[in-house]
């Protein structure tokens, strides 16, 4: 089996990586991914910790707990000092502090030397809902703003002021304390418009590295024999669920579509259902089941009306060989290169999506041309081995960075 190492005095050990993570109450794709690169890095020789905290010891806490826990706890700050001391991590990789962890963790590792990498699953550091997204549409009121005070008067995160106001001030806090720009080594962006957004915000452009998610392992390609096109995802506001259903009552069941998730607007769906032809309503699914159905799928759509980080979905479909329809909006139209994995269609406009998937399925051919290329993206960006070796490149940049391993290299 082929091992990553780092490499001293002639010595050779594999890492030891302290992953970070505040859990949410319902699990979603952060921990999909922190998963996944545990099992990828462990498969590959490795050590992975974990240290975590939960979203379910809240409503325990009490709400001036978690406040203060927001902007520093000192129960975690001991708790992974106490950590490092037992074991000499290579570097620590946080994926969410929020809200019960805190940007304290950044300094329990720095005071210990230990190199930080910070995954930006969220936007989190740059807006209090994390989501750049207002009333129904985009909105960077908050952006590049050392106070994100728009962000309270509005009551961005929970629709409620005085938690907003909490979130504002653990930003402002750690902006003033240099906490972004000196406590973390490197930071991960999904894709190109992330990492944009998150310089325009203030964090330093060489501090920002591009690296995606991948599926592992490979689900094989599906046959896309089954001549429907696939929703698969949150049913909430900002994922573009009113213009997913408004398009197919343009459609009047001309194209069959299975929507696949739950969320805020579950009721809704199913109401649609009932009402629109050809809409079907699956609910929460096994993940086979879903790539079963991706595979079968002509096309999966992701309708977003917001700055999406990524859009695993798409990677999903790809690997299963299955074309994406997406909203011509941040990360999600990086993913797809329009009239060779997929198309585009104007963000919120449910007109131009029913055009796009009637051309689509008019056109056979082309869709038989953009399977085989779908699958061949996945094949050549979107694989485990071509992520260890992007994970492990971060790793030895932040490293150097840290200065920990003055004369180390990694080496995949």
């Amino acid at each position: 089996m082929s091992t990553l190492s780092v490499s001293s005095n002639s010595q050779t050990r594999t890492l030891r990586v302290l992953s970070v993570h505040n859990r949410y109450q319902i699990r979603g794709g952060e921990e999909e991914v922190r998963d996944a690169e545990r099992s990828l890095l462990e498969k590959m020789g490795h050590t992975v910790d974990i240290y975590e905290d939960t979203n379910d010891r809240v409503v325990s806490l009490g709400a001036m707990q978690v406040a203060v826990n927001t902007v520093w706890s000192s129960t975690a700050y001991q708790a992974l000092q106490r950590q490092i001391d037992q074991h000499r991590y290579d570097v620590m990789h946080v994926h969410n502090l929020f809200p019960l962890i805190s940007p304290a963790a950044y300094y329990a590792a720095k005071e210990k030397q230990i190199p930080v990498v910070q995954t930006l699953h969220n936007y989190r550091l740059l807006c209090p809902n994390a989501l750049f997204f207002r009333n129904g549409q985009v909105c960077e009121d908050c952006l590049g703003k050392p106070i994100p005070w728009p962000g309270v008067q509005h009551g961005c995160y929970r629709e409620n002021r005085a938690a907003s106001g909490v979130v504002a001030t653990m930003l402002t806090a750690h902006h003033l304390l240099g906490t972004w720009q000196q406590k973390v080594d490197l930071y991960i962006a999904l894709t190109e418009f992330a990492r944009k957004k998150f310089v325009e915000g203030g964090i330093p452009a060489e501090k920002v590295s591009v690296k995606p998610h991948f599926v592992d392992p490979d689900p094989g390609i599906g046959g896309g024999a089954g001549r429907f096109a696939l929703y698969v995802g949150r049913l909430s506001v900002e994922k573009g669920l009113d213009i997913l259903l408004a398009a197919w009552r343009q459609l009047q069941g001309k194209v069959p579509l299975k929507i696949v998730g739950t969320g805020t607007l579950s009721d809704t769906v199913i109401a649609a259902s009932q009402e629109i032809p050809a809409v079907e309503y699956l609910g929460r699914l096994p993940m086979q089941d879903v790539y079963d159905l991706m595979g079968e799928a002509s096309m999966v759509i992701v309708p977003s009306k917001w700055y999406e980080t990524f859009g695993r979905v798409v990677i999903e479909a790809f690997a299963k060989g299955t074309p994406a329809i997406v909203s011509n909006i941040g990360a999600i139209a990086e993913l797809v290169d329009p009239g060779r994995t997929g198309l585009h269609f104007q963000t919120g406009n449910a007109g131009d999506l029913a055009t796009q998937v009637k051309w689509f399925m008019s056109n056979p051919t082309l869709e038989k041309t953009m399977r085989q290329e779908a699958r061949r993206e996945f094949e050549g960006k979107y694989t485990a081995a071509t992520n260890y070796q992007q994970l492990i490149k971060i790793y030895n940049q932040a490293c150097v960075r840290c200065n920990s391993f003055k004369s180390s290299e990694v080496h995949g």
